[in-house]
């Protein structure tokens, strides 16, 4: 059995799960999640825990079991607690503000680089270097926090650009110069 896979779920106080055949529905106190798993998983709810079966020990049906319980157990955190990204600018200049639902950062190029807020996350920047992303959906957070991460990235030598939070970035030496 898959270590994962075969834990229940716990479901907090305050959460609803519906399951109808393979679409899970979880309604909590910072929204609604609604996801689509593969057929092959049986998903059911019993004594307030969600568990997770898989039909055979083939391969296929091994590792989707452990991914179904996972996706499962971030709509449950998702809708409870709620996920963030923090991220950090690092660079002479380098700042970031929100105006309206819009995150405008200064980067070092000739231009401001603008993104929008999109559904389902929020954007807070309580300083000028420091962004936090938020939502209930671990995935468009994380890819959100990405997006804007690629924007401008570490570099090596300095180490400015955009760095998530507790993120460590190895240093190189510069170049040496010839020796006399």
């Amino acid at each position: 059995m898959s270590r994962i896979g075969r834990a229940p779920i716990g479901i907090p106080a305050g959460v609803d799960v519906a399951v109808n055949g393979n679409v899970i529905t979880v309604k909590g106190p910072k929204g609604t999640m609604e996801n689509t798993f593969h057929k092959d998983m049986t998903v059911a709810v019993e004594n307030g825990q969600i568990l997770v079966t898989r039909p055979s020990e083939q391969k296929k049906h091994k590792s989707l079991h452990g991914l179904t319980r996972t996706l499962i157990s971030n709509m449950v955190e998702g809708v409870t607690n709620g996920f963030k990204k923090e991220l950090e600018i690092t660079g002479v200049g380098y700042r970031a503000a929100k105006q309206g639902n819009e995150l405008v950062m200064n980067l070092g190029y000739s231009h401001q680089v603008i993104m929008p807020e999109i559904d389902g996350i929020s954007i807070e920047v309580p300083g000028p270097n420091k962004i936090i992303i938020s939502g209930i959906d671990k995935q468009k957070v994380g890819q959100f926090a990405a997006e804007v991460r690629e924007k401008r990235p570490p570099e090596p030598y300095k180490g400015k650009g955009i760095k998530y939070v507790g993120e460590y970035i190895i240093r190189k030496e510069g170049k040496a110069g010839k020796g006399k």
